[in-house]
């Protein structure tokens, strides 16, 4: 437990008591100790955020503060009873449009939930890419379509991989304006709660990675094989494409409308994994601020990973064709 003097506990109708210790800096390089399973830091800013991230503690347990400064009363957040989930009084709101594309096959049993669980924390459009998903994920998804005014569906002849479906929703929002994009998965494996965070970072940088592999990044519930299988993956990538990115497989990332605009995407041929990699080589070419924050990468909830031999064989031949068409600076 923290040694800062806590505020009184939070407890609502439906919700666990949680018990909050505002957090006003960090001095040097010193992080509190962790929390249990009800406290939470609350912070005024996202800057400190990261700083608390950055050493340690799980974005989970921060709650960022909407007002200028946290008091001992503070009451902005609540935890929802069954999960860890804090839950913010209301969803963050930014002064630029924005769109989630949530490209899905075979996604039923998640889609709902994740949709549900983004609205709590960040206002913003979302465009489901369906892949002709014989579970009936694309009937469902139109459904929520004409339940909520922000959920658009992009439905697709059939599964061509994950590259194409974004493809097809980047156009999609790039069509309609929209100034920021951001890729995420369907299977809870990308923390919603972090989803303000890569927001409120694209104020200064043109891609903002979440990633495992920066300090306070971290992986949960993985095997070692798919640990060992990730690691040597990024090491593989950046043995030929540079050091200065950690995660470049990583798949939740905000990219601003002028850098996809300028990325001459009919070009990118990736299909599987493989496209998070050239869509950040490309982004490096075109001397684009890129900026990795840390995250907490789950196994996924429901359903089975995508994740195939083809995909990491179309890695182990690509990567190195990349890099003999042009080398970004390392």
């Amino acid at each position: 437990m923290p040694n800062s003097t806590p505020s009184p506990s939070l407890r609502d109708t439906g919700q666990a008591t949680v018990r909050y210790y505002p957090i006003s800096h960090v001095n040097g390089k010193s992080v509190p100790q962790e929390l249990g399973l009800r406290e939470a830091f609350v912070v005024p800013t996202f800057e400190l955020a990261e700083a608390l991230i950055a050493g340690g503690v799980d974005s989970a347990r921060i709650a960022i503060s909407q007002i200028d400064s946290p008091g001992a009363d503070y009451q902005g957040h609540a935890q929802d009873a069954s999960s860890t989930e804090l839950v913010p009084a209301r969803p963050f709101r930014f002064d630029r449009s924005i769109l989630i594309v949530l490209p899905t096959y075979n996604e039923r049993q998640n889609l709902e939930p994740l949709i549900q669980m983004i609205g709590r924390h960040l206002v913003a459009d979302i465009l489901i890419v369906d892949d002709n998903s014989p579970d009936g994920t694309g009937q469902l998804a139109d459904q929520l379509s004409r339940q909520h005014n922000h959920v658009q569906v992009l439905h697709r002849a059939r599964k061509e991989g994950l590259g194409p479906a974004y493809l097809g929703g980047f156009a999609w929002a790039l069509a309609r304006g929209y100034q920021l994009i951001v890729e995420m998965d369907c299977d809870f494996s990308h923390p919603p709660w972090d989803l303000p965070r890569l927001i409120h970072r694209s104020g200064t940088a043109d891609l903002v990675i979440g990633s495992r592999y920066v300090p306070g990044g971290r992986t949960q519930d993985w095997s070692k094989r798919r640990r060992l299988l990730s690691r040597l993956g990024n090491a593989y990538v950046r043995l030929f494409l540079g050091k200065n990115i950690h995660d470049w497989t990583a798949g939740f990332r905000c990219y601003r409308h002028e850098l996809l605009a300028n990325m001459n995407l009919e070009n990118v041929k990736a299909k599987g994994y493989v496209f998070q990699v050239e869509m950040t080589w490309r982004a490096r070419q075109l001397g684009a601020k890129v900026c990795e924050l840390p995250i907490r990468f789950s196994d996924r909830v429901q359903g089975q990973s995508k994740l195939g031999w083809q995909s990491l064989l179309e890695t182990i031949t690509e990567v190195p064709r990349m890099s003999m068409r042009t080398t970004p600076s390392r």
